[in-house]
């Protein structure tokens, strides 16, 4: 269960998000202010903050900065009533993954708030790969086309791909197969079948990713 921690001096939206949030399936503690989520951090991880940008006695920015030095890894969501582009790029800029502007609803917050896990869990596969060996192992559209294949597929013998990829010469489509599974990619099991391996399922997620930049 993912752990969301809320920061805002406003008792009754405090309330309101943990019901809200709590009601999605996220576990949450809350801070009264950014000292109490300071000292909440230092002992305890969470997978997002949503911190309101202003606040008594110490600005959001600033605990912000201080977040993300005690939790690198935790997400924050800024909340503000005064939204402006000079804002977002400046709690981008200080670390903040996005920001929602109040009132806000309740699809926006949870949308918003899902977004962002993806976005962590994305980037922490990525960090997992060997990016420049996978890169390399993927730069070559038959093997682009091989692992699409076995992502449909599930698994499949040599002679099904060679077939599959329309391709005479079975010894290229051998030649493809062993740069991919020396990159993790692909395995072979006792059948002589060919499947995805876990890193070659996150090759999938990077290559999906690449196809939508690149036709956005």
């Amino acid at each position: 269960m993912k752990k969301i921690l809320i920061v805002d001096d406003d008792a009754e939206l405090r309330g309101n998000l943990t019901e809200i949030l709590r009601g999605a399936g996220y576990c949450t503690d809350e801070a009264v202010s950014g000292c109490e989520a300071l000292e909440m951090l230092a002992s305890k991880e969470y997978d997002i903050a949503l911190l309101d940008m202003i606040m008594p006695n110490r600005d959001g920015m600033d605990i912000l900065t201080e977040m993300k030095k005690i939790r690198p890894r935790t997400r924050v969501i800024m909340i503000t009533a005064f939204a402006t582009i000079e804002n977002a790029v400046s709690a981008i800029k200080k670390g903040a993954s996005d920001y929602i502007s109040k009132p806000f609803k309740i699809k926006e917050l949870i949308t918003t708030i899902k977004r962002v896990i993806e976005e962590s869990r994305f980037e922490t596969d990525i960090k997992k790969l060997n990016i420049e060996y996978t890169l390399s192992s993927l730069s070559n559209p038959i093997r682009r086309n091989i692992i699409n294949l076995l992502y449909a597929r599930s698994k499949m013998r040599l002679m099904e791909i060679t077939r599959e990829l329309d391709i005479e010469d079975h010894t290229k489509v051998v030649f493809h197969m062993r740069m991919l599974k020396e990159a993790g990619i692909i395995e072979q099991n006792k059948e002589k079948s060919y499947f995805l391996t876990k890193e070659g399922e996150k090759a999938i997620g990077f290559l999906k990713l690449l196809e939508n930049y690149v036709t956005s």
